[in-house]
């Protein structure tokens, strides 16, 4: 028995027809006739004389259209009553991003709550992935956008998107050229590392490679700007994403080139403490926050493949 068969057969009820009960419900005779004969065989009673002139209740069709009564009026009352908290969502939820998905999704995540949720208040910290890590785990923020996070039983880590990784400097440090570089080219390059704080692994999953290429960094920051200054003034080139240099990118400042042998990805997760209990307010920002992320990819914003 569902809510479905339930709301089919109060429409019966009233009408006292299949006839009437399809045209106020919308739906097809034959679909009221599967519906009631299903629940009528679920119940193990016959809900409804047929007569010449209608459908009649029989005794247990009385006492289910009672039953039946207060549970739809329960479950009206419910979704009421749920819809009437989404309307009035408040609180106050800190988010914490990766640089990329600042510049991909955070203007229009506080757009979107600014319009749609008044009584709701964001807070958006932009750090990288490993000190990110650190402020949801003491607490400081609700929800984390990082990359390749450590598996550990504290988070709920949820994939979302996997980002292919480039080679980015300027043309006469990285090859006035399209072609793709391989790892063990890029390797005899002067690099530039963006630090990841405790989480070396938001740049590479690849652990060893990781190591070959600290150990060749010329530079290791942890500032974004820093890096893109560094990089526009020719002291080295740097592995990341398009997105990571979108503007030097197109202004021409900065060339990218693609990575192979091997191609280099990473993962996007959204992070959560584990056994911290849900509010309105963390789903509405949630939900957001993964709508405006398939947005992003669907239109090309951010390339990337949602997982």
């Amino acid at each position: 028995m569902d809510s479905r068969q339930l709301r089919y057969f109060a429409a019966i009820y009233d009408r006292r027809s299949l006839t009437g009960a399809a045209e106020s419900e919308r739906v097809a005779v034959s679909a009221l006739s599967y519906h009631l004969a299903n629940l009528e065989a679920e119940l193990g009673s016959a809900l409804f004389e047929r007569k010449p002139r209608g459908l009649h209740p029989t005794a247990a069709g009385e006492r289910l259209n009672t039953h039946a009564r207060a549970i739809l009026r329960a479950m009206d009352a419910a979704a009421r009553d749920l819809s009437s908290i989404r309307d009035t969502v408040s609180g106050e939820v800190t988010v914490g991003l990766a640089y990329s998905a600042v510049k991909a999704i955070g203007v229009d995540l506080a757009r979107r709550v600014l319009a749609e949720y008044p009584d709701l208040t964001l807070i958006l910290s932009e750090s990288l992935s490993g000190t990110t890590l650190l402020h949801l785990k003491s607490a400081d923020v609700d929800l984390a956008l990082v990359y390749n996070p450590p598996p550990t039983a504290t988070l709920r880590a949820t994939p979302l998107l996997e980002e292919t990784m480039v080679l980015v400097g300027r043309r006469d440090m990285i090859g006035d050229t399209d072609a793709p570089i391989t790892v063990d080219e890029l390797l005899t390059l002067p690099i530039i590392l963006l630090r990841q704080g405790v989480s070396a692994r938001a740049l590479l999953e690849d652990v060893q490679l990781l190591r070959k290429l600290e150990a060749r960094a010329r530079l290791q920051m942890n500032s974004v700007q820093a890096i893109a200054g560094s990089l526009v003034a020719g002291l080295g080139c740097a592995i990341g994403t398009k997105l990571f240099m979108r503007e030097q990118i197109e202004s021409g400042a900065l060339h990218w080139r693609p990575i192979i042998d091997p191609v280099l990805t990473r993962t996007l997760f959204l992070c959560e403490i584990a056994d911290r209990p849900p509010t309105i307010a963390l789903e509405t920002t949630r939900a957001l926050i993964l709508g405006l992320i398939a947005q992003a990819v669907a239109s090309g914003d951010w390339e990337a493949r949602l997982l």
